[in-house]
């Protein structure tokens, strides 16, 4: 087995055009992804129920959606056709909609982005070299759509989550690639979760303390890592051996 490590960063130009930007990063390894988690369910439903107390009116004006729709904007997309993830997932939650049980991680994922009201992605760990990067799009970049369409090239400036040329997620939280799919047999992940100004830090830490506890108690995982990227820290590198 290939040993696994992982260097992420966050590029000097999107901490720049952005300040205030910060993402935690929670790495977990030997979780169980095919247990049957009924409890998780539960807490998707409450959170649905709390996402609809918070949110009341339009939706595009709750600051913490806004911040993203002005950030999109930034970098030429458009918010009314390109949503971020957090947006597109309170209005399925506001029409109102139940979100599917996939499995634990992906659940997690969802009840802390609903909980928090702030993007939070996870992504499979692949063996050998993680070359993390939220960074602006650039020449010879490829992303694989996740319904098998073509590949893509993001325009240069689109701001992009990539390992090495291989983009992972388009415009900054709105669609993973193909290839990053948690499946049940998944064992080892990483959650990314975004906070924009005025999204305080302690927001973001605290929704990070959420997905280490979901984790531990409803997957039997193991936290290796769990660090709040920013300008004052906009790396880190972890070796997970074997």
């Amino acid at each position: 087995m290939n040993p696994t490590t992982l260097n992420y960063q966050l590029a000097a130009e999107v901490l720049a055009d952005h300040p205030g930007y910060c993402r935690g990063v929670v790495v977990v390894r030997g979780a169980d992804n095919t247990r049957a988690a009924p409890a998780l369910v539960a807490l998707l439903r409450e959170a649905e129920a709390g996402l609809r107390e918070a949110v009341r009116g339009n939706v595009a004006e709750h600051e913490r959606i806004a911040a993203w729709r002005e950030a999109y904007r930034r970098f030429g997309a458009k918010p009314s056709e390109h949503r971020a993830a957090i947006e597109a997932l309170a209005r399925r939650v506001l029409k109102p909609d139940q979100l599917p049980s996939i499995n634990p991680l992906v659940d997690i994922g969802n009840i802390v982005s609903l909980r928090h009201l702030l993007p939070a992605g996870v992504h499979p760990l692949g063996e050998g070299e993680n070359r993390l990067a939220l960074r602006h799009a650039r020449a010879g970049d490829g992303f694989a759509p996740p319904d098998g369409g073509p590949a893509e090239a993001p325009p240069e400036g689109e701001i992009v989550f990539a390992d090495g040329a291989r983009v992972l997620t388009r415009r900054w939280t709105w669609r993973q690639a193909a290839s990053t799919q948690t499946l049940p047999e998944t064992t080892r992940v990483f959650f990314n979760i975004d906070g924009l100004p005025p999204t305080p830090r302690e927001a973001v830490l605290a929704a990070m303390d959420d997905v280490r506890a979901l984790v531990r108690e409803h997957t039997g995982g193991e936290v290796v890592a769990a660090q709040l990227l920013s300008a004052e820290q906009p790396a880190m590198a972890l070796d997970l051996g074997g």
